[in-house]
């Protein structure tokens, strides 16, 4: 009981583990989308954000969100095979879209690997999160100066990022890409007409190559070394038993008890194997079947002592983020909150889970939406 329910007052577990980095350019790439800007005139509501690890280059693409799969995979053969071949992997999270069935089949054709971030840890998709918000602000500040479409100015964002310096390459994408720099109005007079051409060309390509390698690797374990200063090492073994963290939600009834009173860790559960240096497959009962068992170091307890004494989670309602719905059985009273300039309607709810009732105030029509037949 004292595991299951005490705080932990250590460093968070698991050690950074920087993405390898690629031998050749778009080799290996990350994708993600950007949802949520205005309807284009075009109908677009989407941005599909496609960048290389290596060169740090990028396109950005518009789609909309009920784009069937075989249209995403049509857009990704014209705009990134076309260009750049097929790439050996693609890290992205779990969005339906990637996970699906089709997408997954498509790739394994083309020879592609699909990494996915690990549950309840997007951290693995940094390096695209970090390239989408630097994308919403330019289109952010285009708008705000110029008005009209976010459609119309993607491009040249796209342009302009792709020509910006990049610290951990210490070049632009563009230059990294294509061994030179970008021909724009304010870098003509110091480009001249220098050019290469046959074996040096080659030659050149490969050393910019290793440089820009080399420095990715100076950035990556510069960060890891910041990184693991605030977090600790540890390791489990096949066949251990651990705890599984649950995160603390308002108003959601667990185990019999509610809100901070509920068990911080539930369990135990056996680890069946060890996907990565920090990532485990726990062997989770049918109860929790909508739950990827796949799991980061930071979300397990090392459990010990009896392994027969198991947390049931019989008679819940578990949703796949690790939260459980209480169930409202009936209304008992109503009332009215007076405000300084409106009034709102109350309604006094029982509710049930798990053998347990527990009677509370709530907004009558936030309970009529979520639950119409009590009215």
């Amino acid at each position: 009981m004292c595991q299951q329910v005490k705080a932990e007052h250590q460093l968070p577990s698991g050690l950074l583990q920087p993405v390898k980095i690629p031998l050749w350019k778009w080799e290996r790439i990350t994708m993600d989308f950007v949802s949520g800007p205005p309807l284009s005139p075009t109908k677009k509501d989407t941005m599909w954000v496609i960048v290389d690890l290596l060169t740090k280059s990028t396109h950005f693409v518009p789609v909309r969100t009920d784009y069937s799969l075989q249209k995403l995979a049509k857009l990704y053969v014209a705009e990134i095979v076309r260009l750049h071949g097929v790439s050996v992997s693609i890290i992205s999270d779990k969005d339906p879209r990637f996970t699906s069935r089709f997408w997954k089949a498509l790739h394994q054709a083309l020879g592609t690997k699909l990494d996915f971030s690990t549950a309840f840890h997007p951290q693995t998709d940094g390096h695209s999160e970090r390239v989408m918000q630097n994308l919403e602000d330019m289109l952010r500040g285009c708008v705000i100066d110029f008005s009209g479409s976010w459609e119309d100015y993607l491009p040249l964002a796209e342009f302009a990022y792709n020509k910006c310096y990049q610290s951990s390459i210490q070049k632009a994408p563009y230059e990294a890409l294509y061994g030179r720099r970008c021909h724009t109005p304010t870098c003509w007079t110091e480009l001249g007409e220098r050019r290469s051409l046959g074996p040096k060309l080659i030659l050149e390509t490969e050393e910019k190559v290793k440089l820009i390698r080399t420095r990715l690797k100076e950035a990556s374990d510069r960060q890891k070394s910041y990184a693991d200063l605030k977090c600790k090492e540890i390791e489990f073994s096949v066949g251990d038993q651990v705890f599984l963290k649950v995160s603390p939600w308002k108003k959601v009834l667990r185990f019999g008890q509610k809100g901070k009173l509920s068990p911080r860790f539930i369990g135990p559960y056996q680890i069946v194997r060890r996907v990565g240096p920090i990532v485990y497959q726990l062997e989770l009962p049918p109860e929790l079947n909508r739950i990827h068992d796949v799991f980061h170091v930071s979300m397990l307890r090392r459990y010990r002592s009896d392994p027969s004494y198991i947390v049931s989670v019989e008679e819940i309602e578990v949703r796949p983020d690790l939260t459980y719905e209480e169930e409202l059985v009936q209304i008992l009273d109503r009332d009215v909150k007076v405000l300084r300039r409106k009034y709102v309607p109350l309604v006094k709810v029982l509710c049930r889970n798990h053998g347990s009732e527990e009677a509370t105030w709530e907004p009558e029509e936030a309970i009529r939406q979520q639950y119409p037949h009590l009215f």
